[in-house]
């Protein structure tokens, strides 16, 4: 990339997420962080900028892209800011209904928004791989595994993924089980009737595995993410890859090119 560094903010600069997306976009040539906006860390600084409750910290830095890791109802009103003042944003928030999606995509007209439920270039390679496998299989299920501070269950990301597969094909085998000894045991019905199971468990980050089974064979495509340094080379790209992603757009895989 050639020319004047793009200037980012981050909302929800004073959490976990948010502090790391403010070491990538502080390291990166490309980028230059310029506003963090985070009503629960106000007045503390990270890279040499005062942390704001007030998103108009954003618009007097000329911030082009906002980048979002906070939960569903913040984002819902910072993603508002953003559409209103034509602020590119880019999204790593969950959570979000079919509804937020429509009137998302009715507010960015003007700016551009790139919304995924994973990060971790290895997790959207995942999802593909799902994808393009479905059709060869006829019975599949996903794990996913977080820690233990995850307040939604299933992951964005592993409804990410139900979806992606079910799309792909429509044989699906039904469920055999007559009866779950303990309520809850097979797991919750994702589309197509794919059950997804969710651990939280201390120790994890996120991790995720697709299991696909057919006569005589079964495919595990498995995902690990050890640290939240691996959702940032995803972030750092798609700060500089939503300017030229018109719109509303759902996954990484633009991005990626896939």
């Amino acid at each position: 990339m050639t020319g004047s560094p793009i200037k980012v903010g981050v909302f929800g600069a004073g959490g976990r997420m948010g502090a790391t997306v403010c070491d990538a976009v502080a390291a990166d040539a490309d980028l230059q962080l310029v506003a963090a906006v985070d009503p629960a860390a106000v007045g503390r600084s990270v890279h040499g900028i005062t942390i704001s409750a007030d998103p108009r910290a954003m618009a007097d830095a000329g911030v082009q892209v906002a980048v979002d890791f906070t939960v569903a109802a913040a984002s819902r009103t910072n993603l508002q800011w953003c559409a209103l003042h034509g602020v590119h944003a880019v999204v790593g928030t969950t959570g979000f209904s079919d509804d937020d999606y429509a009137s998302f995509r009715k507010a960015f007209t003007s700016s551009n928004c790139l919304i995924a439920a994973n990060f971790a270039i290895s997790a959207v390679l995942m999802m593909k791989f799902a994808e393009m496998a479905s059709p060869w299989f006829d019975t599949a299920e996903i794990i996913e595994l977080h820690h233990d501070a995850k307040a939604d269950a299933p992951s964005g990301t592993a409804v990410a993924t139900a979806r992606r597969m079910a799309a792909a094909s429509q044989e699906w085998a039904a469920d055999p089980t007559q009866h779950e000894v303990i309520p809850g045991a097979r797991g919750g019905k994702g589309p197509a009737d794919i059950r997804v199971h969710a651990v939280r468990m201390r120790g994890m980050v996120a991790h995720q595995e697709v299991i696909l089974g057919a006569a005589g064979q079964t495919l595990t495509i498995r995902q690990d993410s050890y640290d939240r340094v691996s959702f940032m080379p995803g972030v750092v790209l798609a700060c500089k890859k939503v300017l030229t992603l018109p719109g509303l757009t759902l996954g990484l895989d633009a991005a990626l090119g896939l």
